[in-house]
């Protein structure tokens, strides 16, 4: 009888010597990469699937919850529904009475979430509820001013001046432009009015610039070669780990605040910066600015420095005819005097 090969046999022909892979150079980055590349790829493929869930989750919450107030249904409807809806996709794990019973409760609590059209919008609050805890009142809140579309939009030179972490977390931090919705001044209004307005409110300043920023003071000395400056605004991110110098303008953007602002960032990393914290990050916020000449006034700054809109969302949302008969800060001051 003729012998069958080893392989045959179940035996291997050869026995591996480890040394195969020599003779492929850089093989083994190429496997890294590649291990990389699957495992990448099986988390986004999970998270795509996740999200699908999750608005199918809320949508069925909100058809019974329509259901219940116009037909009358009570909570004795979720048993049968949950019988007939795992009797019908019997792979699907979460059509319990417990689980439907959470997406009434999802939708109850969230009703507005998918008021956001785009998807990504969607999930992007999705991701912020989970990370910040938020309530539904600031979940709300941050829908209404639209958060989703002026995270990571003002100008800088983070990619830059910074490392590509940091330049990552500082440039989803801020926005453009920035809603301050809770003030009331006019075109005309002065930059110490501004600042005044912004630290009364000093709560809802907090919440309209995100998740992270203490506030450490405002009209912060600083005292270079004898000479006294002042910060207008001083915080400190807790991501970031850094401080933060917002310097705050009523008017466009000009280049020679960018040079002012990088003189600033100077001195508070000289004499506040401790050695474990983070470069400081400066934000002007500006009533406007030209793209370009921001990006011009900002390429060979050495300092990271962020320039975005600022609105306050009463005055500028009238009509234009209404905004001249509204009397500015000014004016009213010289009233009661």
């Amino acid at each position: 009888m003729k012998k069958l090969p080893a392989r045959i046999e179940g035996k291997p022909l050869a026995k591996s010597t480890g040394r195969s892979n020599e003779r492929f150079s850089g093989y083994s980055p190429l496997l890294a990469d590649l291990k990389s590349r699957v495992r990448t790829a099986q988390v986004k493929a999970a998270l795509a699937a996740n999200r699908e869930l999750l608005t199918l989750y809320w949508d069925i919450g909100r058809l019974l919850r329509e259901r219940q107030t116009r037909e009358g249904w009570g909570a004795a409807v979720i048993p049968r529904l949950s019988r007939d809806l795992r009797a019908e996709f019997p792979e699907m794990q979460g059509f319990s009475e417990r689980n439907i019973g959470r997406m009434v409760a999802f939708h109850r609590e969230y009703p507005g979430l998918f008021s956001i059209k785009n998807r990504a919008g969607r999930f992007w609050y999705m991701q912020q509820v989970v990370a910040h805890g938020w309530s539904r009142a600031m979940l709300m809140l941050q829908i209404e001013s639209r958060a989703h579309a002026r995270a990571g939009r003002a100008v800088n030179n983070f990619a830059l001046t910074l490392s590509s972490e940091q330049s990552d977390l500082a440039q989803q931090t801020l926005k453009d432009p920035y809603v301050f919705d809770f003030l009331t001044l006019g075109d005309a209004a002065r930059e110490r009015e501004l600042e005044d307005a912004l630290t009364t409110h000093i709560q809802k300043f907090l919440v309209a610039l995100g998740v992270g920023f203490a506030f450490v003071g405002r009209q912060v000395p600083l005292v270079v070669a004898g000479r006294d400056y002042s910060l207008d605004l001083l915080f400190y991110h807790l991501r970031l780990r850094c401080y933060v110098v917002i310097d705050l303008k009523v008017e466009e953007f000009k280049p020679e605040f960018a040079g002012k602002m990088n003189f600033y960032l100077s001195g508070v990393d000289a004499q506040l910066r401790h050695p474990a914290d983070q470069p400081t990050i400066g934000l002007l916020l500006c009533r406007g600015n030209n793209r370009l000449t921001v990006e011009y006034a900002l390429r060979d700054m050495k300092k990271p420095i962020g320039v975005a809109d600022w609105k306050a969302r009463l005055i500028d949302s009238l009509p234009k005819k209404l905004r001249g008969a509204l009397p500015s800060v000014a004016e009213l001051e010289r009233e009661l005097e």
